[in-house]
């Protein structure tokens, strides 16, 4: 009579693996450079006119660089939801 896929069955099928692809990371770690490097200009910007801001003082504070990251604040982000309350960033499409 009907054909039981995946679809059928139980909804829409996301395929979404559980893990990042190197080239994933890859990516995910040149956007972390791109924003140290954002932050660097501003800094340096600021400097050479005589004049500090608060926020990037803060950013060099509190944030850590992209090599100084664990792997796991590199790809997971916070999710009160989740078990352990991390959540890859791959299945967090808003947030890429």
């Amino acid at each position: 009579m009907f054909k039981p896929t995946s679809p059928v069955m139980g909804g829409l099928l996301w395929k979404i693996p559980w893990r990042l692809s190197a080239p994933q990371k890859a990516r995910q770690r040149k956007r972390l450079r791109a924003v140290d490097k954002v932050v660097d200009t501003v800094s340096g910007a600021l400097e050479r006119k005589g004049m500090t801001s608060k926020a990037v003082t803060r950013w060099f504070d509190e944030m850590p660089r992209e090599e100084e990251m664990l792997p796991k604040d590199k790809y997971t982000i916070f999710d009160r939801k989740e078990k352990k309350y991390r959540k890859g960033i791959h299945s967090t499409f808003h947030a890429i």
